[in-house]
């Protein structure tokens, strides 16, 4: 029947013709019958002002339990989930059924939109070029990456401007610590080519944990330290508050993310060496860095310039070489050459490694220990600081607290355990003391592991003659050279007297 169903729009356009329109009119304009136009006349409310409210096509299932049971329990847990909730419902009231789980949800949901408690608000800022810069850890354990077959436990230190997204990783091995914030830090500014005007993070706070309050003012004053020296003003976001931290708090993901995915790409999450999986790193962030190249280089411009030279990303500390031949420190046992007996070493400990110092001369690098989660100690051993000791006393090797240390490689470790099972204790000990002399005093580490790995496989014990034989010549046996040196008249020959007499 026309006339009977007009719409909103409709009902607008015959009310605006009928400013000027007698009613037969306005509702030909409107496109519908003049008997719609004078039922209009008599009622001008919209068509969608006289539907009636649609009603419940089935009974409410939680009539009768939403404010006896639901409310109650929204009230004493604010923060409790809706599948929670339902559980219980299911438990207590069986008969409801699984089909009420979504009615349920929707209306908690409705119910916390009226009478919840008023929720933080996050307000974005707008960042300045060259303002500030932020830094912060992520822990890349579940990607497992591991070097050379062995685990690898570390994380990312990542550094971040605000403003242009420009990104740096630094691969570390230990704690969040300032050794490893400070290294960090000034590989990315340098990096960069300047430093912005505040340095924001929350990862100090993380390494004060557990410090009693003089360990936590000498690292604020570090850090503090550290900043002034790049011009940068030090600030923290408020504890436990990440999302103050948030334009870094979400690239981790991103960055995680690339990883993971060039790791799958890449076929393996083995790798080489550290330096290898560092280079792996490097190449991931500048990929990501080259994307924001332009905004990054219009940033530059707006950056500080660095000072004239970094300052101390290390911390140093002085040891005292006890006659175990080496020196504990922070529960790592690390070996050095006896001579250095009863000395006391100055040691510049850095995240990846230790430098020992004699008063101002350099003696060596170590690779830097940790101690085990459990809190247990660790050793870092160099077989070459004490093989010349191990010669006089091969039995020491049996019970040595360090012995598993000992060993430069699996090969060694693999020969020690076979002599053990075929040879008495004395003479295995001997063997494997001999060996590891060799592997030094010849320089064949790598090559004379893989002669006793193929010994090993074929079922035969090392044969410590055939094994000097074959990594000759022995250096104690060299031949003596003597070099026979001419008279220096001989060389007046070769110039002539002509010209000797007139040099004279």
């Amino acid at each position: 029947m026309p006339g009977r169903h007009i719409t909103d729009h409709q009902m607008r356009l015959y009310m605006k013709y009928r400013q000027t329109d007698s009613p037969p009119v306005a509702a030909a304009k409107a496109s519908f019958s003049t008997s719609t136009a004078y039922r209009i006349e008599q009622d001008r409310r919209l068509p969608s002002q006289k539907k009636a409210p649609r009603g419940r096509r089935r009974p409410d299932p939680l009539a009768r339990v939403f404010e006896t049971e639901i409310v109650p329990m929204l009230k004493a847990a604010p923060g409790v989930r809706p599948v929670t909730i339902f559980e219980e419902l299911l438990r207590r009231h069986p008969e409801l059924g699984a089909g009420i789980r979504r009615t349920l949800e929707r209306r908690i949901r409705a119910w916390r939109a009226i009478h919840d408690e008023e929720q933080e608000v996050i307000f974005r800022q707008t960042h300045e070029p060259g303002q500030r810069g932020l830094s912060d850890f992520t822990d890349m354990g579940e990607l497992g990456v591991t070097i050379a077959g062995v685990p690898l436990d570390h994380r990312l230190y990542h550094f971040r401007l605000a403003y242009s997204g420009f990104e740096h990783a630094h691969v570390v091995l230990g704690g969040e610590s300032f050794i490893a914030l400070a290294e960090g830090l000034q590989n990315a500014l340098w990096s960069l080519g300047g430093a912005p005007r505040e340095h924001r993070t929350d990862s100090l706070s993380a390494a004060f944990c557990n410090l009693d309050r003089d360990a936590k003012d000498d690292l604020t004053r570090r850090y503090e330290n550290l900043c002034a020296h790049y011009g940068m003003r030090p600030s923290r976001n408020n504890r436990g508050i990440a999302h103050e931290n948030g334009a870094i708090e979400s690239s981790h993901g991103h960055l995680k993310r690339a990883v993971g995915d060039a790791l799958l790409l890449r076929g393996t999450a083995d790798f080489d060496d550290l330096a290898a999986y560092r280079g792996f790193i490097d190449e991931i962030v500048s990929r990501r860095n080259a994307r924001n190249a332009k905004r990054i280089d219009s940033e530059r411009t707006a950056l500080q310039d660095l000072p004239d030279r970094r300052t101390s990303d290390y911390e140093e500390v002085i040891v005292h070489v006890t006659s175990s031949g080496g020196f504990t420190l922070r529960k790592v046992f690390y070996t050095v050459p006896s001579r250095l007996i009863g000395h006391r070493l100055r040691v510049r400990l850095y995240d990846d490694h230790l430098d020992v110092f004699v008063g101002g001369t350099h003696l060596l690098t170590l690779p830097r220990g940790r101690p085990h989660p459990n809190g247990k100690h660790d050793q870092v051993v160099d077989y070459r600081h004490v093989i010349h000791s191990l010669r006089r006393k091969p039995m020491a090797l049996l019970n040595l607290v360090y012995r598993d240390q000992l060993f430069p490689r699996e090969a060694y470790r693999r020969a020690f355990d076979v002599l053990r099972k075929r040879l008495p204790d004395k003479k295995a000990c001997r063997i494997m003391v001999d060996l590891l002399a060799l592997a030094h005093e010849r320089g064949c580490e790598a090559e004379l592991a893989d002669q006793l790995t193929a010994d090993l496989n074929d079922g035969r014990l090392p044969d410590l003659n055939r094994l000097r034989t074959h990594f000759a010549p022995d250096p104690a046996q060299m031949p003596n050279v003597v070099v026979r040196l001419a008279p220096l008249a001989t060389y007046e020959c070769l110039i002539g007297t002509a010209e000797i007499g007139g040099a004279a």
